[in-house]
């Protein structure tokens, strides 16, 4: 277990009691994203955190793959899951990289508040397009912190990491990320920002 690992494990319980910051703005992006999935399709979550968002998805879809680093994290989505019903949902404890799913076998990657930490971008980009069907869809959000003053963490988080305050932060701005979804092969659907000088930026790309 590596130090980001032990910091989501240490703050899960209070991660999972905390309310969504907008709720407006979060069934947008559940509305959003519903538009691309339908009921024969697999999906799958990095970055799942407690769950929340793929049993709200897990009725638009015939399957979700949840991964998370965090086994406390992981375990409260599935008690969540159990408790709503939910069995169309497999939590597992891994990165997108070392779940190895198989090659162009999924409709659907989301990956939600957990690009910017995520020290290889590109590699996370090409594993996705790896493992999407021609046509799939790629849907983030993330903070680009590099839109604003909290640019600056770049210099502050290597010391709350070693403090076990924090976990890895990386710094892009939104231009930055959207170039490099394009790049990676991808037409951005939507694109949008909202929060604190609109650093959260929340895109649905298909892959070409």
């Amino acid at each position: 277990m590596n130090q980001s690992d032990k910091f989501w494990d240490g703050v899960a319980e209070k991660y999972a009691k905390k309310p969504v910051p907008d709720e407006a703005v979060y069934q947008r992006k559940l509305s959003e994203s519903q538009r691309y999935l339908s009921a024969d399709m697999d999906i799958l979550e990095f970055g799942c955190g407690t769950g929340t968002t793929a049993i709200h998805h897990a009725s638009h879809v015939r399957h979700i793959d949840a991964l998370d680093i965090s086994e406390a994290m992981l375990a409260i989505g599935r008690e969540k899951a159990k408790n709503a019903a939910v069995e169309n949902i497999t939590f597992s404890r891994a990165t997108l990289i070392e779940f190895k799913a198989e090659t162009a076998s999924l409709d659907a990657v989301l990956g939600l508040n957990v690009i910017h930490l995520i020290p290889d971008r590109r590699a996370v980009l090409d594993e996705v397009a790896r493992i999407l069907k021609p046509g799939g869809t790629f849907i983030s959000s993330t903070g680009c912190l590099g839109n604003s003053y909290f640019r600056f963490i770049r210099f502050i988080a290597p010391i709350g990491k070693r403090l076990g305050l924090m976990p890895d932060v990386f710094v892009m701005t939104e231009q930055q990320w959207a170039q490099e979804i394009t790049a990676a092969g991808f037409t951005i659907q939507s694109q949008w920002h909202h929060g604190v000088q609109g650093i959260d930026v929340f895109i649905i790309a298909r892959k070409n």
